[in-house]
């Protein structure tokens, strides 16, 4: 199960509005307790691509953001990024892109802007899809 806080819950869909009408990604850091994780950190980053249908990380930011996960002890937990217009689950190139196997990738659908959807996958080596519990703390 993925945990995080409902500030950090409300900073990644304030984030993502803000970056509409692209999509907006960034970097999730935390701690693991055997099979649960917890949140501890939002890394906002910025979508080289500034495109509505997809997202490159910028690797400075990307750097910078494990360079803090590191100083406190955290682990990188996975990643995020938003679906303007589309549902909250892994697109085809989501899929392609989804080279480890050990995160979560988060999406976000902001088809309604008043009920965003924030949902949590693993994505295997075979691109087989599993969704993952997030609960907003």
């Amino acid at each position: 199960m993925l945990y995080i806080d409902q500030k950090d819950y409300e900073k990644i869909i304030t984030y993502c509005k803000k970056e509409l009408p692209n999509e907006a990604c960034g970097l999730i850091g935390g701690i693991k307790e055997g099979e649960n994780k917890y949140i501890k950190k939002v890394y906002r980053l910025t979508n080289m691509d500034a495109s509505r249908e997809h997202f490159s990380m910028n690797p400075k930011e990307q750097i910078e953001a494990i360079v803090d996960m590191r100083k406190n002890k955290w682990q990188l937990l996975g990643n995020f990024h938003s679906h303007p217009a589309s549902a909250a689950k892994p697109s085809w190139e989501d899929k392609r892109l989804a080279y480890d196997t050990k995160v979560n990738y988060l999406i976000i659908s902001l088809t309604d802007m008043e009920n965003p959807v924030l949902k949590a996958y693993f994505i295997e080596k075979e691109k087989k899809v599993t969704e993952e519990k997030v609960v907003v703390i």
